[in-house]
This record gives C-alpha cells, sequence and structure tokens, in this order.
C-alpha cells in the first residue's frame, strides 16, 4: 500500500512516532475517546509501534480488541515488545499487511487510518476493502498531515472514499491535521 512518492516511515524512525511530545499535542484518548467503547473490535491501518493501539486495548476493556496492522514486520515487532507479558497482550492480534492491501477478514467497530492514507498507492482499492471489513455502524476515521496531504488532496482521497461507498463527515479536531470520519452509505 505505499506511495513512491512518500515512502513508509522506516522502522529506525520509530521513536519519531512515539514520543512525549507527540502524546501531548495528539492525545490518543482525548482523539478516539468519542468512537471507541468497551467491547469493540478496533482495526489500527499503519499502527506503527503503536502510538494510538496502546491506548485503544485500554479503551476496549477485557472484552475488546485490538487488530494493529503494519506493512513492516519491524513496527509490529516494537509493539510486540512493548505489550508483551502485560495484561493487554491478549487483546492483541498483530496482522502483516501486504503492499496492496489489508488482507484481513474480520469484521471491525472502527478502523483507524493515522497519517498513513498519503502512502497507499491505491487508495480506491484500500476503501472498498474496509467498506467489507466494517460491521454495520462501522465508522473509519482518517487523520492526514498537514505537511504531506493539501486540502485539495485531502478532498481527492475523500472523493474515492465516497467512491467506495462512504459517507463523509468532520472528524474532531487534531493539531494542524485534516481528519474525516467515515460511515458506509446504507446506514
Amino acid at each position: 500500500m505505499r506511495n513512491r512518492k512518500n515512502r513508509v516511515c522506516p522502522v529506525e524512525r520509530a521513536g519519531s512516532l512515539d514520543n512525549r511530545m507527540r502524546r501531548w499535542i495528539q492525545n490518543p484518548r482525548k482523539i478516539l475517546a468519542p468512537y471507541i467503547e468497551e467491547g469493540m473490535t478496533i482495526l489500527d491501518v499503519g499502527c506503527g509501534p503503536g502510538f494510538f493501539t496502546i491506548d485503544m486495548a485500554q479503551m476496549v476493556g477485557k472484552s475488546g480488541r485490538v487488530i494493529a496492522s503494519d506493512l513492516q514486520e519491524g513496527m509490529l515487532q516494537k509493539l510486540r515488545d512493548k505489550i508483551r507479558g502485560t495484561e493487554l497482550e491478549e487483546r492483541f492480534t498483530l496482522h502483516k499487511s501486504e503492499e496492496d492491501r489489508i488482507g484481513l477478514s474480520e469484521p471491525v467497530d472502527l478502523a483507524l487510518l493515522f497519517y498513513m492514507v498519503h502512502e497507499v498507492t491505491n487508495i480506491d482499492g484500500l476503501f472498498s476493502e474496509l467498506a467489507t471489513l466494517l460491521k454495520p455502524n462501522g465508522k473509519v476515521l482518517v487523520v492526514e498531515p498537514p505537511f504531506h496531504v493539501s486540502r485539495k488532496a485531502f478532498e481527492e482521497m475523500l472523493q474515492k472514499a465516497r467512491k467506495a461507498g462512504f459517507q463523509a463527515f468532520d472528524g474532531p479536531k487534531v493539531f494542524l491535521s485534516k481528519t474525516a470520519i467515515l460511515k458506509r452509505r446504507e446506514q
């Protein structure tokens, strides 16, 4: 799912994705709280080292699950190391996605696409696949970075989501970012 212009963040730079300053600016609980309830199944596409994933696992509680998906085994290993031996470990499924598809079939209540859609070569395919994974009333939260994604590019991405059967709504306020909540049209 890589875009050759905008390469995937290398594993060696994972520390820049998971630090205190980012937590202060992009607090996972504050951003995700309106969308997550106990017992949900959440998909974190492009989870990286687990910046949002750990908080999601705490928020879904013991009856919920988080599927952490990434292209890079190294990112999944960083997350695996964080959760090993904790009570959160049993709430996780770590999944290595393919370059051109997520490759899951389990239905989810929420999919998080944080700062990763601009790295995808087949955005139409991504949204088509997500439409098949969402449970009824499921949502997709899309957040894109301010410097990599122009307003025009963000709107073009939303058009592709609409083409795949989604309605787009304003997303939460995330510092300097472009956001949207997507719901399947038949809801």
